[in-house]
């Protein structure tokens, strides 16, 4: 590979492209709401420069937090670098506001749709691009579940966009 195409950054062009998809999913239902059966588990850093959550959910989860879009969330923003969603967590209504560059997985299971992103702490900007096998969120946070639970991605069989095809071999 040339020195030029080094400049590029393509790895760094393809996460932020990716990261689009999750904004305009999520522009999608403050538009029209979420379609048929889909809904969203969001994973994402919650040291991340720019999360904002309550002080007891970051205790809670002092890393990383997947929470769910279906059912019960509100006044969901979308934003040009970050989303802000309503939430209830154990009746309690609780605000989020969330860059895009914090989320490490995007999931949504109805059509067995993922995209898992860099989990360093590193911005994404600078941030190398990881290898995505298989999108299997981590339980969600608690919050006042729906009359009928989620159910997580199933037997691994759905599309997972893998990025590390766009790395620079060394």
């Amino acid at each position: 590979m040339s020195e030029n195409a080094d400049k590029l950054h393509y790895d760094r062009m393809m996460e932020n492209a990716l990261r689009g998809v999750v904004r305009e999913a999520l522009e999608t239902v403050v538009a029209t709401g979420l379609p048929g059966e889909h809904h969203f588990y969001v994973t994402f850093r919650t040291e991340y420069p720019g999360v904002e959550m309550p002080e007891r959910l970051r205790q809670r989860h002092p890393e990383e937090m997947t929470i769910v879009l279906q059912h019960q969330f509100w006044d969901l923003k979308v934003e040009a670098e970050r989303f802000g969603v309503t939430l209830s967590f154990d009746r309690v209504h609780e605000r989020l506001n969330i860059p895009f560059a914090a989320i490490t997985a995007f999931v949504d299971p109805s059509v067995q749709f993922g995209l898992q992103f860099p989990t360093g702490q590193v911005p994404a900007a600078k941030a190398p691009v990881a290898a995505a096998a298989k999108v299997e969120p981590k339980p969600a946070a608690k919050a006042d579940a729906p009359a009928e639970e989620p159910a997580p991605p199933g037997d691994g069989s759905g599309r997972v966009v893998a990025l590390d095809a766009f790395r620079k071999k060394n």
